[in-house]
C-alpha cells in the first residue's frame, strides 16, 4: 500500500510539473507551436482520403518546425516525420539547380524595338524585312535582318507583298497628291445680283484657293486667274498631275494649255456627272451650308469679306476626317498636347459670330 501511495504522488508530481513548464516557455515558442498545430488541423479536415501536403503546405511546416525546439518535436503530435522534412528540402535543391534560370536561345529584343519595326511595317506595307533592317540601320539601331524578320513573324504580319493595299481607295490616295480640281460657284446678294466665285481645291491637302470675284466669267479672264494660281503655287505646281475641270463655256483652250505648259492633264467632267468632281462640290455645299446661305451679302466688298473668312476657317482650323481630323494648313504641325483638368479653352469668332474657332491654353 505505500508503494502505491508513493507512485501516486510522483506521478502527480510530475504532471503538476509539466502544467508550470509552459509558464516557462515565451509567448512567441507558444504561438508557433499553436500555429503549426492548426496547420496540420486545417490539412486533416481537408476531404480527401489521406491527406496531402502542397508546396505551401511544406513551406510553413517546415518553417515553423525550424523556430519549434528539439524537445518539443518529439512531444507535439506531428502529421510528418523528420524524414519527410530532409526529403522536402533535397526535393527543393534538386529543383534549384535542374530548373532552367532563364529561357534557352538569345535574350528578347527590347520592347520599344520590337513596337518600333511593327509600325514600320504596318505605316510601309510595300517594305519588306531588308528594307525595315536599312531604316532602322539609318535611326541607329544595329540590328541584325534575321531578328526583324523574326518580329515581323511573331507578330502575325504577312510579307510585304502580302500587305500591299491595292484597293481602289488606297489606289486614289495615293494619287490625290498630284491631283487639283477646279470649278466656279455663285452667289446671290440682298439686291438679287449674282457674283461667280471660281476657286482650285487641293485633292491630297484639301487646301483651297480663291481665284478671284466676278460677274462674268469670261475665258480670257479665267485663263488670267489660272495663271495666278501657278503664280502663287511656285515649285509646288511641278507637283500637279492631273485637273479636273467641268466642260463650262469659260474653261477655253487657252485656260488648258496654261496647264499643259508645265505637264499636267487636264480631264473635263462627263456632262451631268457632278461626281466626277465631288471634292470642289463638297466645298461649295459646305460652304453655303455654314456661311453664305446663313448671311445676306450686300455687295461686293461684303462677299470678297465673307468668302475670305470663310476660306481662312476652312484652311486653317475646320478639320476634316480625311486628313485625320486636322485642318489643310496644320498637315505639318505636331498633334496638341493633351488636355489636363487646367487647361482652359478659348473661343475665337469669325463672320460676326456665325462661325466658332476653339483653342486650349494651359
Amino acid at each position: 500500500m505505500p508503494v502505491v501511495v508513493i507512485q501516486l504522488i510522483y506521478l502527480l508530481a510530475c504532471q503538476t510539473f509539466r502544467w508550470l513548464a509552459p509558464l516557462a516557455r515565451s509567448d512567441a515558442s507558444k504561438d508557433t507551436e499553436i500555429l503549426m498545430l492548426r496547420h496540420q488541423l486545417a490539412i486533416a479536415r481537408r476531404a480527401q482520403p489521406r491527406p496531402r501536403f502542397s508546396w505551401s503546405d511544406r513551406a510553413v511546416m517546415a518553417a515553423l518546425l525550424r523556430i519549434v525546439s528539439k524537445q518539443r518535436r518529439t512531444q507535439v503530435a506531428l502529421l510528418v516525420s523528420p524524414r519527410s522534412v530532409l526529403r522536402w528540402h533535397a526535393r527543393l535543391i534538386a529543383w534549384k539547380w535542374a530548373y532552367p534560370s532563364r529561357r534557352p536561345g538569345r535574350p528578347p529584343k527590347p520592347e520599344a524595338l520590337r513596337q518600333l519595326v511593327v509600325r514600320l511595317a504596318r505605316e510601309n506595307p510595300g517594305w519588306g524585312y531588308r528594307r525595315i533592317h536599312g531604316e532602322l540601320l539609318g535611326l541607329g539601331r544595329d540590328v541584325a535582318a534575321s531578328t526583324i524578320w523574326s518580329i515581323l513573324k511573331q507578330a502575325g504580319i504577312d510579307p510585304s507583298p502580302r500587305r500591299v493595299d491595292c484597293s481602289w481607295a488606297a489606289f486614289l490616295k495615293a494619287q490625290a497628291s498630284a491631283i487639283v480640281a477646279t470649278d466656279l460657284c455663285h452667289i446671290d446678294t440682298v439686291f438679287l445680283r449674282r457674283w461667280i466665285v471660281p476657286f482650285f481645291i487641293d485633292h491630297g491637302t484639301r487646301q483651297v484657293h480663291i481665284a478671284g470675284i466676278t460677274r462674268h466669267p469670261t475665258g480670257p479672264w479665267i485663263t488670267q486667274q489660272a495663271r495666278n494660281y501657278l503664280m502663287d503655287l511656285g515649285d509646288h505646281a511641278k507637283s500637279i498631275k492631273f485637273l479636273i475641270r467641268d466642260r463650262g463655256a469659260y474653261f477655253t483652250d487657252n485656260f488648258d494649255a496654261v496647264f499643259h505648259a508645265i505637264g499636267v492633264h487636264v480631264l473635263p467632267t462627263l456632262p451631268r456627272v457632278p461626281r466626277m468632281n465631288a471634292i470642289a462640290e463638297r466645298w461649295i455645299g459646305s460652304r453655303r451650308r455654314e456661311a453664305t446661305d446663313r448671311i445676306l451679302i450686300t455687295g461686293e466688298r461684303h462677299l470678297r469679306l465673307v468668302v475670305s473668312e470663310y476660306t481662312d476657317h476652312y484652311n486653317q482650323h475646320r478639320p476634316h476626317r480625311t486628313l485625320g481630323q486636322r485642318a489643310p494648313d496644320r498637315l505639318t504641325e505636331p498633334e496638341p498636347p493633351t488636355a489636363t483638368d487646367n487647361t482652359r479653352v478659348l473661343r475665337r469668332d469669325r463672320l460676326g459670330g456665325l462661325i466658332h474657332e476653339y483653342t486650349q491654353v494651359a
